[in-house]
């Protein structure tokens, strides 16, 4: 614990010795290219609030967190394997994993000198799940980031926000305090877990109605980690527009520039995009929510993400015996079927000017145009079309070429579809 005081004080020395406007390094422009062509990866919600099975947000129904925090001391995830998780994700075709390292009920899913509240120190199972979790990332080359809630029902120093109003028997706002705990737990998860290349923060949300605006410091939090770890990404789920220092924009349940489920209003940037989205209806473990999305809404759901230029962070959330679900698994089968031979139509790829048509969305890579055509019963497609005569046209999956007639006049290009082609997201690759 003292080595790492000495180290966050050094660090904290270079954070004030850095200017005032944040100025990415090389390598972690390099770092933003590489997440951008990730374009699919996978979140997974898990933490004690899974043995409750009523969601991660079950401690602010009104539990007192001296009863919830039982739940820990009978936390064995039995059937946990890291290695198996990351390989069930891998196969799915997604590129990189974000697990929620600490949530809202400030149980840390990692060892931490912070305080006993953690996997390793107050459950029986005793089991760092981050690290494995990290090893088997590297194993297996998918990348790691890691969810970290700035918000906190338990601990007496954090500021009640708007939340978790119930669960504390005693207060003591302290932000100074609360603040040097988050730097150190983040110093732990960057040195001690060196795989992770992002942070995915959540909570800043939980002091949006204060009638005196809350300063949560995150510039300052956030050149902290960049003194750290120069090419950690850092996004924050605020529902705002992006705050100096963050290096990528999410929404939450919702596409870039649409807000259906009224979190996700904010103005698009030019930073790389992530749009996060529950496989069935909760973010944590819910006994009673089997309401799955299915396969062929989860591939269009990737598609119409790359085709507004970001990536898709597809969530579940793990059982408390350590297992994920069964239809989650059989999800990430489905959708690793369909990326094994439409992937190239997803990873790397960027938006186009084409706005989405009645027969879908389009993505494109270099001269390669991609149209992902969800018109399950059409026998052909018309797009937007300029004079120049296509150089080839045909389905991604199998490589035959597609009859296409080209309407200069009306500025439109007619592809003729197969008889047999999928239900789910027929791609059709124009060379042009």
């Amino acid at each position: 614990m003292k080595r790492g005081l000495l180290i966050i004080t050094g660090l904290a020395m270079l954070v004030a010795s850095a200017a005032a406007q944040y100025v990415p390094t090389a390598e972690n422009m390099a770092a933003r290219r590489e997440f951008e062509g990730f374009r699919f990866g996978i979140f997974l919600h898990w933490g004690i609030y899974s043995e409750f099975a009523q969601g991660e947000w079950y401690l602010n129904s009104g539990l007192r967190h001296e009863e919830y925090a039982k739940a820990a001391s009978c936390f064995y995830p039995v059937r946990f394997d890291a290695g198996a998780w990351v390989r069930a994700i891998k196969e799915s075709g997604a590129r990189y994993i974000t697990f929620t390292s600490r949530h809202h009920d400030g149980f840390s899913m990692f060892k931490t000198e912070t305080g006993p509240y953690n996997i390793v120190d107050a459950t029986p199972f005793r089991r760092d799940v981050v690290q494995e979790l990290a090893d088997a990332c590297v194993r297996e080359g998918v990348r790691l980031h890691l969810y970290y809630s700035i918000l906190d029902w338990m601990r007496p120093d954090y500021p009640l926000g708007r939340t978790g109003l119930k669960t504390r028997t005693a207060v003591a706002p302290d932000y100074d305090s609360y603040f040097a705990f988050m730097k150190t737990q983040v110093w732990e998860l960057l040195t001690r877990y060196p795989q992770v290349g992002a942070l995915w923060f959540d909570g800043y949300w939980d002091h949006d109605s204060d009638s005196i605006p809350f300063d949560w410091r995150m510039p300052e939090f956030y050149r902290y980690i960049h003194a750290l770890r120069p090419a950690c990404l850092i996004g924050n789920n605020h529902h705002i527009a992006p705050i100096e220092g963050e290096d990528f924009q999410m929404f939450e349940r919702d596409l870039p520039g649409e807000n259906t489920a009224g979190l996700s209003g904010q103005e698009v940037s030019r930073l790389p995009l992530e749009m996060c989205q529950t496989m069935n209806g909760m973010w944590g473990y819910k006994v009673a929510d089997q309401n799955y999305k299915s396969t062929e809404e989860l591939i269009r759901l990737i598609a119409r993400a790359a085709a507004k230029g970001s990536n898709l962070l597809l969530n579940i959330g793990p059982q408390p015996n350590g297992e994920l679900p069964a239809t989650a698994l059989d999800r990430l089968r489905g959708i690793g079927r369909w990326m094994q031979v439409n992937g190239e139509s997803i990873y790397g790829t960027q938006a186009t000017p084409l706005a989405q048509q009645p027969w879908g969305v389009t993505t494109q890579k270099g001269n390669r145009l991609f149209l992902h055509v969800f018109a399950e019963e059409a026998a052909a497609i018309t797009l937007p079309w300029d004079a120049r005569k296509p150089r080839a046209v045909r389905a991604l999956a199998t490589g035959a070429p597609l009859p296409f007639t080209l309407d200069r006049r009306a500025g439109s290009l007619t592809v003729q579809l197969p008889a047999e082609h999928d239900r789910a997201d027929f791609v059709i690759e124009i060379t042009q």
